[in-house]
């Protein structure tokens, strides 16, 4: 299954499209993505930049958050747009710029002793430990430092 995905920020300014191949939400508990986003991060699956049209590059702001990641924002509206994991390049949008099908169900939940008491998911996703996280990145050859 594949799905054409279009999506923009809340002013419009940033629009883009891809094609989606392993449909689905992930969440990330991490306490840089609770900052930044202000909850879990949630996104949908990554792709390759190549792989997305984009249009309204000029409202785009790209922020190094680590060693291996950069996140991108409108600079119009502020609207988060990605998290962009350099070692494996590839994106992951954030899910609430799309109008999603409604069948689209939580696929994996990460850094999940990152995450508050506060809230919880009913949703019984496959969930990984940050430690877990790296340690099946590092075995696909990504590097860290």
């Amino acid at each position: 299954m594949s799905d054409h995905l279009q999506g923009q920020c809340l002013c419009g300014a940033v629009r883009l499209a891809f094609q989606q191949e392993r449909p689905g939400i992930d969440a990330c508990h991490c306490k840089m993505c609770q900052q930044w986003a202000g909850a879990p991060l949630l996104t949908l699956r990554g792709i390759k930049p190549e792989a997305m049209t984009l249009t309204g590059e000029e409202h785009i702001t790209r922020y190094v958050s680590s060693g291996w990641a950069e996140r991108a924002f409108c600079n119009r509206c502020g609207s988060g747009l990605w998290y962009h994991f350099k070692p494996g390049n590839h994106i992951c949008f954030l899910a609430g710029l799309f109008d999603l099908p409604e069948e689209y169900a939580m696929r994996e939940q990460i850094f999940i002793d990152e995450k508050p008491g506060y809230y919880s998911f009913a949703d019984r996703a496959p969930a990984k430990t940050g430690a877990e996280v790296i340690a099946e990145a590092e075995a696909e050859g990504f590097s860290f430092d």
